[in-house]
């Protein structure tokens, strides 16, 4: 996909940049993979707001995604390739000999009318799923499964994908876009290519309003606030803060190191915050 650059006619076009969507089926999806979509507005069943920022934003409803690829020895035929309001990355329709019918996350270089198909070993092609330790080393992969069965958790967002960097003992080693590598077990389900939509990350929404869209509402800078209402409230003029950065209710937050998973500290092998030699 293009990005689309647009004429400054006005202070809301000056800047606009979006990913150009006229290849992408016009038309509604498919009723029976939908459902409606409640929104919390960030609060919880007591009405508290648990998740600050979220309000608003256009109706949408659920498409229910085939995250797992469990249909094997099936070959299937794309249909046609979706926008999907819940993510950034673009669905596409399969179509199943059987009459069935699944969404699954389109792949780069996936064309209608292409066929797909998952085994527990199959061809290296885009939108092919297979298990992990039948995959060939150095085969870039996306929507990966961390236990298998439970449907792909890693890399299923625009553009991204994970490489597969070795075998050791029924275990797969899988290197992440941040650099983190990792073990996964051999019989977790993954599908070949990366996601589609990689220009995503190059758009430019150029006003506040298309956010509030997007059900993102303005959050307020703590050093603008009074000591009473942020721990980085309050000082004679403009300030920094004074301090590393926290949340309201004086939590770390920007990057601040949150992880305590011991239990699955033995499958990583090199943390992504690992110093790189030089």
């Amino acid at each position: 996909m293009a990005l689309k650059h647009y004429n400054p006619t006005s202070p809301a076009r000056r800047g606009l940049i979006l990913v150009d969507k006229s290849s992408l089926w016009k038309g509604k999806p498919v009723k029976m993979l939908t459902e409606g979509k409640h929104k919390t507005g960030g609060r919880n069943n007591k009405g508290h707001v648990t998740s600050r920022g979220i309000a608003g934003g256009h109706k949408q409803s659920y498409r229910f995604i085939d995250f797992k690829r469990r249909k094997w020895d099936t070959e299937g035929t794309v249909e046609r390739l979706e926008y999907d309001p819940n993510r950034t990355a673009f669905i596409a329709l399969i179509n199943y000999p059987d009459g069935e019918q699944n969404y699954i996350i389109a792949p780069q270089r996936l064309a209608v009318g292409d066929k797909i198909i998952a085994a527990k070993k199959t061809d290296v092609k885009p939108g092919n799923a297979m298990e992990l330790s039948s995959v060939p080393v150095g085969t870039i992969v996306h929507n990966v499964e961390m236990k298998p069965g439970k449907g792909g958790q890693i890399s299923r967002s625009a553009g991204t994908y994970v490489q597969v960097v070795g075998r050791d003992r029924g275990m797969v080693i899988v290197r992440l876009n941040s650099g983190e590598q990792r073990y996964i077990h051999g019989t977790c389900m993954a599908t070949v290519g990366a996601v589609s939509n990689p220009d995503n990350a190059n758009t430019n929404l150029a006003k506040a309003g298309r956010n509030r869209w997007k059900g993102i509402r303005p959050l307020t800078r703590g050093v603008a606030k009074n000591p009473v209402d942020h721990p980085h409230g309050g000082g004679e003029g403009r300030t920094s803060g004074g301090r590393h950065p926290v949340t309201p209710w004086g939590k770390p937050t920007k990057g601040a190191r949150t992880r305590s998973n011991k239990s699955t500290d033995k499958m990583i092998i090199r943390s992504r915050h690992a110093k790189k030699k030089r």
